[in-house]
């Protein structure tokens, strides 16, 4: 299963839809909520249940005692979203000051992640919180950038609004290249549409020469709930946001096989004379049409 890294230029709703992904997922899910700026699931949808005890601060002092010691830490640090305990959190950290202990942490984690995905069979959600650029390349404090490059797939977070189009515009370009040269290749970026705003999927496409890898309805109301928690609303169960987060988990699941599958059988390369004989035929065969 997929290890999706979620990020934005700006707060596009990369939680709320995080959440809707891992709650909507037809598999045991997880969500890692690894922004450097600090969680707000805790105070939101889980309305202050987990306490600061709790979470992904606590596996920095583990990875330094060796990667058995983070294995345990992590599955003792996660936190059931539903019932039965097949959608579970690990809460993100409760200062953004705890961001600069955690720097040698994220690639021990990232294997954590992978094996999860791999092994037991999870889709795993990472959010990456906002995109901080420093000098062209991901910011070392502020953003998890191993959990980034590593990741199967990256979703730039964006609205069909002119401001947001504007701010991904700036960021797209140095994202692509950051995960060629340092990460898992550039075609593991895509993006995820929020539809707020007037462009659809195809000019958002084309316009951040980006392939939308899945959308995402504009449901204030369930978003909301999962932004802030309360009660949730009536219907959530089969709001809009849910019901196309589970179309959206199947989409990023068919992308991350098929770019699999391009890795592990590339293309055939094409001998240059037998393309040139090739396009010969083709053009004489226009000429006789004519």
């Amino acid at each position: 299963m997929p290890v999706t890294a979620l990020l934005s230029t700006k707060s596009c709703g990369v939680t709320a839809s995080a959440l809707a992904l891992t709650l909507a997922s037809k598999r045991p899910s997880l969500l890692a909520e690894c922004d450097p700026a600090g969680g707000t699931v805790r105070a939101g949808l889980l309305n202050g249940q987990v306490g600061a005890v709790c979470g992904l601060y606590h596996l920095a002092a583990a990875e330094r005692t060796g990667p058995d010691a983070l294995a345990n830490a992590f599955a003792n640090h996660l936190w059931p979203l539903d019932e039965a305990g097949h959608r579970k959190i690990l809460a993100g950290l409760t200062d953004p000051a705890q961001a600069a202990a955690l720097g040698r942490t994220w690639a021990s984690l990232s294997d954590v992640l992978h094996v999860l995905a791999e092994d037991a069979g999870y889709d795993v959600l990472i959010d990456a919180g906002r995109l901080a650029l420093d000098s062209g390349h991901l910011h070392p404090t502020l953003t998890p950038a191993p959990l980034i490059h590593r990741a199967d797939l990256v979703l730039l977070v964006v609205r069909g609004t002119e401001q947001s189009l504007t701010l991904a515009r700036h960021a797209i370009d140095p994202l692509r290249t950051e995960l060629q040269d340092r990460g898992s290749g550039a075609d593991t970026l895509g993006l995820l549409l929020i539809e707020d705003g007037p462009y659809r999927a195809h000019q958002v496409a084309e316009a951040l020469k980006a392939p939308v890898m899945a959308a995402l309805p504009w449901d204030p109301d369930t978003a909301g709930y999962l932004t802030l928690g309360g009660r949730p609303p009536r219907g959530y169960g089969r709001s809009p946001l849910l019901r196309h987060a589970r179309t959206a988990t199947e989409q990023i699941e068919a992308a991350t096989s098929r770019r699999r599958i391009q890795q592990e059988f590339p293309a055939r390369r094409t001998n240059p004379q037998l393309a040139g004989v090739l396009q010969r035929l083709t053009e004489q065969r226009g000429g006789n049409r004519g």
